[in-house]
């Protein structure tokens, strides 16, 4: 039998501004280690080519549907490494996690790199998760 999950975020006014937490301390629960997604296309075959919007929403979609299949959800990730090809997009990517995780952010790390697996790709997202 797991035990129960608690999860406790340690949060400070900088690392809130830009949507991460400066830890996250978890206990009990079942760890999920998240395997480093883009999004290059849509779900339907789309190419998100030069849309780094369209990207993170997508890579965020598709950690989502993983997270489900593993039997937890999206707000379980406790940290995140993201790769970033443009520096600029770092407040950008930002913004767009405040969307899409409200308050409790996961610990991360954002790292400039010269490039991924496709000229294409403008941004990757790895990720451990707890679940209850």
């Amino acid at each position: 039998m797991t035990e129960a999950l608690n999860r406790h975020y340690i949060k400070r006014e900088t690392a809130q501004t830009r949507a991460y937490s400066q830890a996250v301390v978890t206990q009990g629960g079942r760890i999920v280690w998240l395997a480093g997604q883009v999004g290059a296309t849509d779900a339907s075959g789309k190419s998100l080519a030069g849309d780094f919007d369209g990207q993170v929403r997508e890579i965020f979609s598709r950690l989502g549907q993983t997270m489900e299949e593993a039997g937890g959800k999206l707000a379980d990730m406790v940290t995140m490494t993201v790769f970033i090809t443009v520096a600029r997009y770092g407040d950008r990517f930002t913004q767009l996690r405040k969307e899409i995780f409200g308050d409790d952010f996961p610990a991360s790390a954002l790292i400039t790199v010269a490039g991924l697996a496709r000229p294409e790709m403008l941004v990757e997202v790895q990720g451990i998760a707890v679940t209850g």
